[in-house]
């Protein structure tokens, strides 16, 4: 990885590798706050976005484990307003240009991203985009329930169930775990999953005491070109005050802070031997894919990603790509949208996490260049 903080890709990148309970490799380089000259520690405090979904999708299946929902409950169940769905027509030329939805959207096609629901974040220009943004759907100054009200009169990209999209359904799971469990979102992730294991470093903000400790936040110099060299600071990204100052929206979609300690905490979690929080076939079952068939992960502005479904709270590879660690097929991984990956082989029984903090950077080469190193370092071939 030091390769791509002298390039600077990377301000400072932290990597871990566990093979089983194992932590076989943990190294740290490059800096937390390079314009102050703050080298990155293993105990610094990184925004993990999207690493989010995994803590939310484990607080919806510890929930069908306790038997309090079921993944083929209807959302209106617990949700009224999100009953009734109209969708898109193809090729609509307005929000009105809708039919009714041949049926509902289920828990199940909520933690696939199957449900129809849309994001306003990745596919800049479409219809549904300037709807979100423009009804304001990820606004963090409203709660969870605020939000279900906001998206009731929004219709859905697709019928549920008939193609994958990346949305705000994690999100809207966070609600359903505040409806069924009787307690906000974060009281119920703390008691059942944060102090199970340890992990006292993640938390919807970082507290004054804290602030020390957290990484500073990077984009590229060019958002059209990933590997151009050059770094700019972001000081007010996503809004101003974000991750350090406490708001209404408890977002188990994307609004966590945590640390190297407590990934590797998560991750052990959900690996043969580890503190599990969910059923043995529980856990099997969530790192499948639940895909219908035809049906694969792509993004706007990217296209597919070749050989990935999804699962519960990640996407599943089903067969390597060029880029993909060879022998990774079942792979179970995801990340965040400023550069917090974890993944985890079943097959081999190794996983990893990356942590670092630049925009737009999920996906992106140096990701799979730790992953490639990793396999080639502990699986034996």
């Amino acid at each position: 990885m030091q390769k791509y903080v002298d390039r600077e890709i990377l301000a400072g990148v932290s990597t871990a590798v566990l093979v089983g309970q194992d932590l076989v490799h943990q190294h740290c380089v490059g800096w937390a706050d390079k314009e102050n000259n703050i080298l990155l520690r293993d105990d610094h405090l990184f925004r993990i976005f999207s690493n989010s979904k995994l803590i939310t999708s484990i607080a919806i299946l510890i929930l069908m484990d306790d038997g309090k929902l079921a993944l083929d409950d209807v959302v209106e169940q617990y949700l009224p307003q999100l009953g009734n769905r109209r969708v898109l027509k193809p090729n609509a030329g307005s929000l009105d240009d809708t039919e009714p939805a041949r049926s509902s959207i289920t828990i199940r096609q909520l933690l696939n991203h199957t449900s129809g629901l849309s994001y306003g974040l990745l596919d800049h220009g479409s219809m549904m985009y300037k709807a979100y943004n423009e009804r304001k759907v990820l606004n963090a100054f409203q709660t969870l329930e605020e939000m279900i009200t906001v998206l009731e009169p929004l219709p859905l990209s697709f019928h549920p169930g008939t193609a994958w999209q990346y949305s705000i359904a994690t999100d809207v799971l966070s609600r359903i775990v505040e409806v069924v469990s009787g307690r906000n979102f974060e009281q119920f992730i703390r008691l059942r999953i944060l102090n199970p294991l340890g992990m006292d470093d993640t938390s919807f903000f970082v507290p004054e005491h804290k602030l020390d400790r957290l990484t500073a936040y990077y984009g590229g110099a060019d958002p059209e070109n990933i590997l151009k060299r050059g770094l700019r600071r972001l000081e007010k990204s996503p809004y101003p005050g974000a991750f350090v100052t406490p708001v209404p929206r408890l977002s188990g979609g994307g609004g966590l802070v945590s640390s190297m300690h407590d990934m590797l905490a998560l991750i052990r979690s959900l690996m043969p031997g580890g503190d599990s929080l969910l059923k043995p076939e529980t856990l099997h079952l969530m790192m499948q894919n639940h895909l219908p068939n035809g049906t694969g992960v792509g993004f706007p502005g990217i296209g597919d990603v070749p050989g990935k479904g999804f699962g519960y709270g990640g996407a599943v590879t089903l067969k390597p790509s060029s880029i993909d660690p060879p022998g990774s097929e079942g792979e179970f991984e995801w990340g965040g949208i400023a550069g917090t990956h974890w993944w985890i082989s079943p097959r081999h029984n190794i996983a990893g996490v990356l942590m670092t903090q630049r925009l737009m950077s999920f996906w992106h080469p140096f990701s799979f260049d730790f992953k490639r190193h990793a396999y080639q370092a502990v699986v034996k071939v």
